[in-house]
């Protein structure tokens, strides 16, 4: 089977253990900071919204986000498709449900002041049809004069056909090789990550591949006016330690009364 025959939900939902296990360790030494993002995040939705007390963390993966924001609200619960970065959320919050669930067909059938969609996971759905069941999803979700921050992927005049990047982390007994090479495929990209990890008792070594939508702002904006949300993008390469091209900005999206 080649990534054109897999279908979204297989290519990302199929994170395995290994790669489960090393997300946090690599990111964070290459500078990101979850506990800074969330409470950038935080900053804005209280400002839209100051009584704010419950959140939603959608595609939450191993929960980083997810448990500095339950330092600021009160209730927080999360989604996340892949089973191996799930099970890892879960031990990390082991008081906070995390739901299994595909963001374009989830219901947790409550809604919440904040619903958040990070680390460009809305991309990687498959085509604008998908985007907009996604946004609606996640509005659905959401309290009238709710708040919705969602951080894009590329957009297409943003992507560098070709790209190369990679990082190494060592550690006492452990040293972690990761190296990318991104593609473009007609309106998507094709990412393939590789790693190699060096321990005591041996290399192992294996590929990921994962395809993200280049959508456009446009595509993104229809998609949350439609939901019946009035948006704003912010532009600015929020996160650190990125580079300003992995770093497209936010939307963010305020769900109307009526």
């Amino acid at each position: 089977m080649t990534d054109d025959d897999r279908g979204w939900a297989d290519i990302h939902g199929s994170w395995g253990d290994a790669h489960a296990e090393l997300y946090d360790l690599v990111f964070t030494s290459r500078g990101k900071n979850y506990e800074n993002e969330a409470d950038d995040i935080t900053r804005i939705i209280r400002s839209r919204r100051p009584a704010a007390e419950s959140l939603l963390d959608v595609a939450c993966g191993t929960g980083a986000h997810l448990g500095r924001f339950g330092k600021a609200f009160d209730h927080t619960e999360g989604v996340e498709l892949a089973d191996a970065m799930r099970s890892v959320a879960r031990r990390r919050l082991p008081g906070v449900s995390v739901h299994p669930g595909d963001m374009r067909t989830f219901d947790l059938g409550r809604t919440f002041d904040a619903v958040v969609c990070l680390g460009n996971a809305i991309a990687c759905v498959e085509t604008v049809a998908d985007l907009r069941l996604a946004v609606d999803r996640l509005v659905r979700h959401l309290e009238p004069g709710g708040v919705l921050v969602v951080e894009p992927g590329w957009f297409p005049e943003q992507f560098l056909d070709g790209y190369v990047g990679g990082h190494l982390v060592e550690e006492e007994r452990r040293i972690v090789s990761r190296v990318t090479h991104s593609t473009r495929q007609g309106d998507s990209a094709r990412v393939e990550i590789k790693f190699v990890v060096a321990q005591p008792d041996g290399i192992r070594e294996w590929t990921d591949v994962f395809l993200m939508r280049l959508f456009t702002r446009d595509e993104y904006v229809s998609a949350f006016e439609d939901a019946g949300c009035a948006v704003e993008f912010a532009d600015i390469p929020w996160r650190l330690g990125e580079r300003p091209h992995n770093a497209p900005g936010l939307f963010i999206a305020v769900r109307k009364d009526s």
